[in-house]
């Protein structure tokens, strides 16, 4: 009896679990307190709902199969089920729109015939259903990766790793990527995965790159070494099969803040201290979910600057303004930026999507290359560290706006900034 009770009782706590985890990847819990803990649910509800749903259902079926539908709390478990089963549902079919979203984002910026430069090459690597049912084991065999490469010495802050096809092609188009983690933690092995095997099947030449991290590290100590990297691969990248005249940059965070300055500071020599004359210029930008905002000049409240950039700048915005605006992209918007796209979810917990829309918006008045904008119904902040239905739709986007940008690119180098 006490084990059919114990049975029970679990039972209804798992689907009620299920349930309050469904509901916060509809609808996040709001407010600072709970941010966190809203994000890290929802997101690995939000993008693991396939696998969720088919542990759901398995556990209903089993319990019915024992006990099938007796007493009360038999049922009430069974409702909570099927209200976690619907939800799941409709998460998934959410997630499945992030595709179109994306592409509709490029036809608006790009135009309808966008998809015509895109000249992906047929992948060897694990079809779409593999990814999805095992998304964690993230590998391609067509793809090599040469590991912890020094660009400055220092040791394991101031390496990159190179993804390239295994043919090693020729004067191929880089992209770079550089991981987040609130500036303080994170590291080149964990984020932008999908992504990079994305390129380099395609034939491209992918760079992810770690960096100091704060708080030993003072901004903008970050972003300098992330342009002595890409000094780095301007001279070494073709030996690897890179074209150092195209170079893409992409991250998402605080590695989307980072991308974002390395796109709009080339040539600033304030962040090129001792390599001033070096380019430093990229020619494409695809941040995710980045952090635009650091002085908060947009009165948007939360979001990870809120509670970090005190840690990072080593100063309080109150007594150091203009350090904490020449630390935000909103800073330096210009009109020679190169093609930007920029992606975000409407259910991020820990960078308010309106930051990302006032970014563009603001963007979009300066320059004069094209800014395309993805805004994801649904999604939550790093909804792409592994594939997913949503992500998978959203990394494809990717590629073919890197390709469009590849081929038509039309922004001039930018001039050299001088600081004041």
């Amino acid at each position: 009896m006490f084990y059919d009770e114990d049975m029970i009782r679990g039972f209804v706590l798992r689907q009620a679990v299920g349930a309050a985890l469904t509901a916060n990847a509809l609808r996040p819990l709001p407010g600072a307190p709970t941010s966190f803990v809203a994000f890290l649910s929802g997101w690995l509800t939000t993008e693991l709902a396939p696998h969720l749903l088919a542990a759901t259902a398995t556990d209903v079926a089993q319990h019915v199969a024992r006990r099938g539908t007796r007493t009360r709390a038999d049922r009430v478990g069974l409702a909570l089920a099927g209200a976690s089963a619907a939800g799941l549902a409709a998460v998934i079919a959410i997630g499945q729109g992030a595709r179109r979203e994306a592409e509709s984002a490029l036809v608006e910026a790009l135009g309808e015939g966008h998809a015509d430069r895109d000249s992906a090459v047929g992948r060897t690597g694990r079809p779409v259903w593999r990814q999805l049912l095992n998304p964690f084991w993230i590998r391609d065999k067509a793809v090599t990766r040469v590991r912890d490469i020094a660009y400055l010495p220092g040791g394991r802050r101031t390496r990159l790793d190179i993804y390239h096809r295994q043919d090693v092609p020729e004067k191929s188009p880089v992209l770079l990527q550089i991981h987040g983690g609130g500036w303080v933690i994170g590291s080149k092995n964990q984020q932008g995965l999908p992504l990079m095997l994305e390129m380099a099947s395609r034939g491209w030449v992918c760079a992810a790159v770690n960096y100091p991290l704060s708080p030993k590290a003072k901004w903008p100590a970050h972003l300098i070494a992330i342009k002595q990297a890409l000094a780095w691969l301007r001279e070494n990248v073709e030996e690897y099969g890179g074209d150092p005249g195209f170079i893409a940059v992409t991250g998402g965070s605080a590695g989307g803040h980072l991308a974002a300055m390395v796109a709009l500071t080339a040539g600033d020599r304030r962040f090129q201290p001792g390599f001033e004359d070096v380019d430093t210029s990229v020619q494409a930008c695809v941040p995710y979910y980045g952090v635009y905002d650091i002085a908060g000049d947009t009165g948007i409240k939360g979001g990870l600057r809120s509670g970090l950039m005190p840690i990072v700048l080593g100063k309080r915005r109150a007594r150091f303004p203009d350090d904490y605006r020449a630390a935000s992209p909103f800073g330096h918007l210009r009109a020679d930026a190169p093609p930007f796209f920029v992606i975000h979810g409407t259910n991020d917990s820990l960078v308010p999507v309106a930051e990302a829309r006032i970014f563009v918006d603001e963007l979009r008045q300066v320059s004069d290359n094209p800014v395309a904008y993805a805004e994801l119904r649904g999604a939550q902040h790093a909804f792409d560290i592994f594939p997913s239905i949503r992500s998978i739709g959203v990394t494809r986007a990717v590629g073919r706006f890197l390709e469009w940008s590849r081929r038509g690119t039309t922004a001039t180098p930018p001039a050299e900034v001088v600081s004041p």
